[in-house]
């Protein structure tokens, strides 16, 4: 039987729990000074597929999310099986280096697991600014030894460093085609010229053949009210800083580039008779999901 989480309304419940995962985290991390007190992007993901790799306060932002948006946990699986069917793809058409930024904790399949099914000779970057990502992703991730796994601290903010890192130029070269992985990851760059402008950078740095996917939250296929009610939690910083875009501004991102059929579309309309196949419906799925070629 599972245990019932701790009630937040009982203070010693709560202490007690909040003492637990302090003790995990300095067993685990000793003095690294990750901050367990606010939730992170890539922790409550973590819960909202199901994970352990996660603290108390990502699992109530999940929890508080999951009350305003029920679907919540459903979209999230929905993200990790387009990305699954989006990755399996580009690596059938041949794309045999992948940048993926915002990578977010282990879970399986990871994307070089899915990239080195079709090809055991692909190389994957992971690029993330999270710690618990890095610490976790240098001692778990393991590829094929035909292929190359690296992980970079970085992200979309600062993109040109982490396109002219060594590690980067090592592991990708960018006279060949790279997909690169933009995963959920879009929507916590609220500063729409910032995350433009890191798209284009990347865009300008890759040779004719690549590609850019993408995967991004909207409020289009819901009501009024409920995207109010997601606007204003995004808009109280409590759960971190958080955009959600219509169709038009995520098709915006992949400007320049042949979007591969069906173009921008629901994650649960984005080729739904590959596997894993979607479970949801749209409205249940609240993202967005496309690939852009670079001609």
């Amino acid at each position: 039987m599972t245990k019932p989480s701790p009630d937040a309304r009982d203070p010693d419940a709560l202490t007690a729990e909040r003492r637990r995962d302090l003790e995990r985290h300095v067993a685990a991390y000793g003095e690294n000074p990750i901050d367990i007190s606010r939730p992170s992007p890539a922790r409550r993901y973590n819960d909202l597929q199901g994970g352990k790799d996660n603290f108390r306060a990502d699992r109530d932002s999940a929890a508080k999310l999951q009350k305003a948006l029920p679907s919540i946990r459903l979209a999230a699986k929905e993200l990790r099986r387009c990305m699954e069917r989006q990755v399996a793809y580009l690596a059938e058409r041949g794309v045999r280096q992948f940048l993926d930024i915002g990578c977010g904790l282990p879970q399986e399949p990871n994307v070089h697991e899915v990239a080195q099914a079709v090809d055991p000779s692909s190389r994957i970057l992971y690029v993330d600014c999270d710690e618990l990502v890095g610490s976790h992703s240098r001692a778990l991730l393991i590829g094929t030894p035909e292929g190359t796994i690296q992980f970079l601290d970085g992200d979309l903010t600062d993109i040109g460093t982490v396109l002219n890192h060594e590690t980067t130029r090592e592991v990708l070269d960018f006279n060949q085609p790279i997909a690169v992985l933009l995963l959920a990851v879009l929507h916590f760059i609220v500063d729409d010229q910032q995350a433009y402008a890191a798209v284009d950078q990347l865009k300008a740095a890759l040779a004719p053949g690549s590609y850019v996917a993408l995967t991004h939250v909207t409020y289009d296929p819901l009501d009024y009210g409920t995207a109010a009610h997601l606007a204003e939690l995004a808009a109280s910083m409590e759960h971190g800083p958080f955009k959600a875009r219509t169709r038009p501004e995520v098709v915006a991102f992949l400007s320049g580039l042949e979007l591969v059929e069906p173009g921008v579309v629901s994650t649960v309309e984005w080729l739904p008779g590959r596997d894993p196949k979607p479970q949801a419906a749209p409205n249940q799925a609240v993202a967005y999901a496309a690939i852009g070629r670079l001609p």
